[in-house]
């Protein structure tokens, strides 16, 4: 039986993204060709030009209303209506934990996880202890500590960590949603031939999840026009 593959793009730093994930999940947990997909993470840097660690000083919703331009009010109605709907999918995010900062290195070690197949378990400890746990994510010491208790070996993150080691592989990712005309994430393509873009919901993602799996092997068609859902880009979170 051949294989199908999603790609997606995502960024650790973006709860849009976790929730996509939970979605992806459910949607594949119900899905009776499940042991054939496969699903590999891709990069894609909200704010690639942040600091390690940013400043936290006062509350999220001040410091998200500075940098978008909005109402501390209106700020503080986005975060918690993001907590809700999170909630809903079995998440907790707390906002007045999180820790900004560059996600780069992050990116690299989930590179360094996709041979061994811990991508998606990688993937989950970052975004957990990010969203859930007020992880640093920008500092190399956490990004290490939370690799290895997803299962990687504690060397070969060091390697990466110390080095340049697939730096390479997260610019060709974030090159190649350039070419996509990817603007915001979560970005979901489906056996190369169908895209969902955002947090769509469990039944969207099935639905074009079920079509990529009945479209083989015919040649490849035009990315599905399914309507844009909540996502977030450089310019914030919708």
């Amino acid at each position: 039986m051949s294989r199908l593959r999603i790609d997606v793009w995502s960024d650790i730093a973006c709860p849009w993204c976790y929730v996509g994930k939970r979605r992806l999940e459910a949607t594949l947990a119900g899905f009776e060709h499940r042991a054939a997909v496969d699903v590999v993470w891709r990069s894609f840097e909200l704010d690639p030009g942040a600091a390690r660690e940013q400043p936290t000083d006062g509350p999220y919703a001040r410091r998200l209303a500075a940098k978008y331009r909005m109402t501390e009010a209106e700020a503080q109605g986005r975060i918690d209506h993001l907590v809700s709907l999170a909630a809903a999918d079995g998440l907790t995010m707390r906002f007045d934990l999180i820790r900004p900062g560059n996600t780069f290195d992050a990116h690299r070690v989930l590179h360094l996880a996709r041979a061994p197949g811990r991508q998606d378990v990688v993937k989950e400890r970052f975004m957990r202890g990010y969203f859930s746990e007020g992880a640093a994510i920008g500092d190399p010491a956490v990004v290490r500590a939370l690799a290895m208790e997803a299962g990687l070996d504690g060397a070969a993150v060091d390697e990466v960590l110390a080095g340049d080691r697939h730096a390479a592989e997260v610019r060709a990712d974030q090159a190649l949603a350039r070419e996509l005309g990817i603007r915001g994430v979560p970005f979901f393509v489906f056996d190369g031939r169908l895209a969902a873009s955002g947090a769509q919901p469990v039944a969207t993602l099935r639905a074009t999840l079920v079509q990529a799996w009945g479209a083989r092997p015919a040649a490849p068609a035009p990315a599905d026009d399914v309507a844009p859902a909540a996502a977030c880009g450089p310019d914030g979170c919708a």
